[in-house]
C-alpha cells in the first residue's frame, strides 16, 4: 500500500485512514481500488471493528478527484468507474465487522457516499457532510443514495440529493446520518477513541453477529443495479457535466 493509503491493525481494530490532505483526500480510481483492497484482504482477519478517515483537520473526504476522474470521457469508462466505486464501497458494506467513518472535516459527493457507506458515522464540531453531485450535474455515482435512503427516508434523501444541501456536524446528527459529534475545541482523536472504546472490548465473533444482524435487518440491497450504471454513465458523459468540472477545475488552479 502506498502512503495515500495508511493502514494498521491495533488491537483488534483496523484503521484505515486516506492521506492526502494537501488535496483534502479526494477519491481517485487508484484510492477506490486500494479501498477495496484493503476491506477486501482483511475480511478474515480477528477484529471487532474497523475505523475511516481521513488525514489532517480539514477533510475526511473532499469527494471524486477531479483531475483523476477528469480523463473518464465515454460510457464505458463511466461505467467502469462506477463499477469500481461501487465495489469499493460494496467491500465497506460487506465487511463482517462494523466499520466507523470518523469524519475528521468535510464529506461532499464522493466523501458522502464513503461515509454512509460506513455502519456508523461519527464527527468533528467542524465536520460537514453533503452530497453535492447536483452540482456537478450528475447522481451519486457509487450506491451512496440508496444508503442515503436507508437511513434518512425517501423523502429526506430526495431533499438531500436535490438541493445538495451541506449540512454542519450537529444538522447531520438531528438528520440521522451522525451518530455523535465532538464538542467544540474537543480534540478529536481523544474523542474517535473513547467512542471506539465500548466496540473494541467486544469479542470478535460478538461484533461479526451484530453486523450480520444489523445488514440483514437495517441496510439498503445493493444488488444488481444496471439501470443505477447506465443513468450514471450517461449524465457524466453530457456536455452539462464537463462545462461545471472545468469550472470547478479552472477555480482550483487560480487559488
Amino acid at each position: 500500500m502506498n502512503d495515500d493509503l495508511l493502514v494498521a491493525v491495533e488491537a483488534g481494530v483496523l484503521r484505515v485512514t486516506l492521506n492526502r490532505p494537501e488535496k483534502r483526500n479526494p477519491l481517485s480510481r487508484a484510492a477506490l481500488a486500494q479501498l477495496r483492497d484493503v476491506f477486501e484482504a482483511h475480511r478474515g482477519a480477528e477484529l471487532s471493528l474497523a475505523v475511516l478517515r481521513g488525514a489532517g483537520g480539514r477533510s475526511f473526504a473532499a469527494g471524486g478527484d477531479l483531475r483523476d476522474l477528469e480523463q473518464v470521457r465515454t460510457p464505458e469508462q463511466a461505467r467502469a468507474m462506477h463499477a469500481l466505486g461501487t465495489g469499493a464501497l460494496q467491500a465497506i458494506r460487506a465487511f463482517p465487522v462494523p466499520v466507523v467513518a470518523a469524519l475528521n472535516g468535510v464529506a461532499l459527493g464522493g466523501g458522502a457516499e464513503l461515509a454512509v457507506a460506513c455502519d456508523l458515522r461519527i464527527a468533528a464540531a467542524h465536520a460537514r457532510l453533503g452530497f453535492v453531485q447536483g452540482t456537478l450535474n450528475i447522481p451519486t455515482a457509487w450506491g451512496g443514495g440508496h444508503d442515503l435512503v436507508a437511513l434518512v427516508g425517501p423523502a429526506r434523501a430526495l431533499e438531500l440529493l436535490g438541493s445538495a444541501r451541506v449540512l454542519t456536524a450537529a444538522q447531520a446528527q438531528a438528520a440521522g446520518l451522525v451518530e455523535a459529534v465532538a464538542a467544540e475545541g474537543e480534540d478529536f482523536d481523544a474523542f474517535v477513541e473513547r467512542y471506539l472504546a465500548p466496540f473494541a472490548r467486544q469479542r470478535p465473533q460478538v461484533m461479526r453477529a451484530f453486523k450480520a444482524q444489523a445488514a440483514r435487518l437495517g441496510r439498503a440491497r445493493h444488488e444488481a443495479a444496471p439501470r443505477d450504471a447506465e443513468l450514471f454513465a450517461q449524465a457524466w458523459c453530457h456536455d452539462d457535466h464537463w462545462a461545471a468540472t472545468a469550472n470547478i477545475l479552472q477555480k482550483e488552479a487560480s487559488r
